[in-house]
């Protein structure tokens, strides 16, 4: 069941700022992946911590880009 607290969504948020220690926010509706804050390398980790915050397992195999592009669409699909 997805958590619905927005702590659990600050975890997503620190594991980001901390791989971008040059930033200090990141706007809810900020492109994740156009900002170059996740990228093919640090993709699957990404994932993961979105795994284990959110406590719902993630299907590796039919993963949609758009679900993880910012962070409201990670808090609506997953929180």
């Amino acid at each position: 069941m997805p958590s619905t607290t927005s702590s659990n969504l600050d975890t997503v948020r620190n594991w980001l700022l901390a791989k971008h220690p040059e930033r200090t926010s990141i706007a809810a509706d900020e492109d994740l992946i156009k900002a170059r804050l996740v990228d093919s390398l640090s993709f699957v980790e990404f994932v993961l911590t979105v795994e284990e915050a959110s406590g719902v397992e993630i299907d590796h195999e039919t993963i949609d880009l758009e679900d993880f592009r910012t962070l409201e669409a990670i808090e609506r699909k997953y929180f």
